[in-house]
């Protein structure tokens, strides 16, 4: 693929698309959603409005870090809270599906309806790719960000058109392209990252305490494996408990499985070989979490295994 060929493409596909009409961005940090916040300003300008919404699902730092990022590039922008809207809906789901859903509709048809309307735009941008579409529409996990692919008119349903410039490329595809554009090594070298965010990775109900524990296992998994070269590393919460020991006193704490792989583009994968010191390090840090009292390490490829777990 000729990157600069393709932003060439995109950019005057996203002219004639929005035409002179105003568009929002939905601007999540990873990867993807940084391309195509970087192409649809190259292509619209101030015409764009580039949201992050904080959902409350989020890495520690999360909107400081994305608004900072993007503000150094000079693309303004805006952080929307919406962290009591995203919580509500999710309160006492556990199916992966029914979790998966109500984060779609609250995206869709709560947040960015609303300020689709207040701004007066007609498109919405966000950054699907190829592997997202796969696995929608073959059913084994339902991606947040898939709508027409499985029969969502968003114009009907939400009132808005959705552009997706990037629904042709891969992961790798789409790391050219970040480069191209001249995205720092912090944006389009980051691992992947769930549209779910965190709530991707507790099994069960999400809660503030279940997600300030994947919260911080997820700090110590990335500052631990930054430098491995993974495709991506990630921490979950198993709804299961097991007996432990804290303080001389048996506990029944909290389970977290740590998750490490090689891939190049997601649609398969196998578990890191990471060196025994650091999983013992890993380990150590979050069994040092309050409630925590066990750290597993993932060792199953894709297939069978996905590579998140919700």
């Amino acid at each position: 693929m000729n990157a600069e060929r393709f932003i060439e493409k995109q950019t005057a596909e996203i002219r004639a698309e929005v035409g002179a009409d105003r568009a929002i961005n939905a601007l999540s940090g990873g990867v993807d959603s940084s391309v195509v916040t970087a192409l649809a300003h190259r292509a619209l300008g101030r015409r764009l409005r580039s949201i992050f919404v904080d959902t409350g699902l989020m890495r520690a730092g999360e909107p400081e870090f994305v608004v900072g990022a993007f503000r150094r590039l000079r693309i303004p922008v805006e952080c929307i809270d919406a962290r009591a809207e995203f919580l509500g809906a999710l309160r006492g789901l556990t199916d992966p599906e029914a979790k998966r859903r109500a984060i779609t509709d609250t995206f869709y048809r709560g947040v960015f309806s609303r300020l689709v309307r207040e701004s007066d735009a007609k498109v919405l941008f966000h950054g699907t790719i190829l592997t997202d579409i796969e696995e929608t529409v073959a059913g084994i996990k339902r991606q947040h960000n898939i709508l027409a692919q499985v029969g969502i008119d968003p114009q009907k349903a939400y009132g808005y058109r959705v552009l997706e410039p990037l629904r042709t490329l891969r992961k790798d595809g789409v790391r050219k392209v970040a480069s191209a554009l001249g995205l720092p090594d912090s944006l389009a070298r980051r691992i992947p990252f769930p549209g779910p965010a965190l709530a991707a990775r507790i099994v069960g109900e999400v809660t503030e305490d279940e997600l300030a524990i994947v919260r911080a296992a997820t700090a110590v998994v990335e500052e631990e494996l930054a430098a491995s070269r993974a495709f991506q590393y990630l921490a979950v919460l198993l709804k299961d408990r097991a007996t432990g020991i804290r303080d001389g006193r048996r506990e029944f704490g909290r389970i977290v499985v740590v998750r490490s792989i090689r891939s190049r583009d997601a649609r398969t994968a196998t578990a890191m070989r990471v060196p025994w010191k650091t999983l013992d390090r890993i380990c150590a840090r979050i069994t040092a979490i309050p409630g925590v009292n066990r750290c597993l390490y993932d060792l199953t490829p894709k297939p069978p295994a996905t590579v998140e777990y919700i």
